[in-house]
């Protein structure tokens, strides 16, 4: 486990109109998360992070599934020992919270366990209305392990949260709307339309700009509001030492489209 290969050849990846797609190609089209499949997503989601060109990053699976959950073929054969020395849920999983673009998951059938966890690592969910999400370790022994209960809480709160966490069952795709784990649902082929537009949309905008708006918004996550909004105020600042702060004014200014020099 300390020394895992990624398995790059689970993860397809291309770039359209500054978009970066991460498809989840798993040869069992439910794509079961090993370690090895992690560490593939995070490479290619940093990849992405690091190219000047990729204003927006779109995770996506199958049309079964976006990830329907661990690799419990690999997870049976560890123990509380192996697990523990060598950071089975931290290598990878941790990183792509980290990734400075933004994210999108893009959900079309099971987001289940770890599943909907690395759906929730993304800024934000738009669902095909077939989507299914939850947290179900419960029923195999176990509970989630890579921010299920921590960011499902935050974001529906503590009740509906609860209620998934120790029944294990599914939620759709509209009651996952209905209390803000997806940000939109769409029904049959405009998911990918809209999942497209919604993404060049994103890209098109002033890269550095969007980087702090996406930064000022986690940390309402992580901190108190008092601190939140300190923390706004001074990420607001530093957008008027960017060259995209003095275009954007002016060309609202000029009643024009801005022309973003993305720095």
């Amino acid at each position: 486990m300390n020394n895992i290969i990624p398995k790059t050849e689970w993860v397809k990846t291309r770039s359209e109109n500054g978009v970066g797609w991460i498809q989840l190609s798993h040869e069992n089209k439910l794509n079961p998360l090993s370690a090895s499949f992690i560490l593939a997503i995070k490479d290619a989601a940093e990849k992405f992070d690091n190219d000047r060109s990729i204003g927006c990053i779109v995770l996506i699976g199958s049309e079964k599934a976006f990830a329907a959950g661990a690799d419990l073929k690999e997870m049976i054969k560890l123990n509380y020992a192996s697990v523990t020395e060598s950071r089975y849920i931290e290598n990878g999983w941790l990183d792509i919270p980290k990734i400075k673009t933004p994210i999108i998951a893009g959900v079309k059938g099971y987001a289940l366990g770890g599943g909907c966890e690395l759906a929730m690592m993304c800024d934000f969910i738009i669902a095909k209305d077939d989507a299914k999400f939850g947290q179900p370790e419960i029923n195999i022994g176990a509970i989630p392990g890579a921010g299920g209960t921590q960011r499902l809480t935050r974001s529906i709160g503590k009740s509906k949260a609860m209620l998934a966490v120790l029944t294990g069952d599914m939620m759709s795709a509209d009651e996952a709307e209905n209390c803000g784990l997806v940000a939109k649902v769409f029904k049959g082929e405009d998911f990918d339309i809209s999942l497209k537009e919604i993404a060049v949309k994103i890209a098109n905008q002033s890269k550095p700009l969007a980087k702090l708006a996406k930064q000022a918004v986690n940390v309402a996550f992580e901190t108190t509001l008092e601190e939140g909004v300190r923390s706004e105020r001074s990420l607001f600042y530093s957008t008027f030492a960017l060259d995209d702060h003095v275009e954007g004014m002016g060309a609202f200014s000029e009643k024009r489209k801005p022309i973003w020099k993305n720095k």
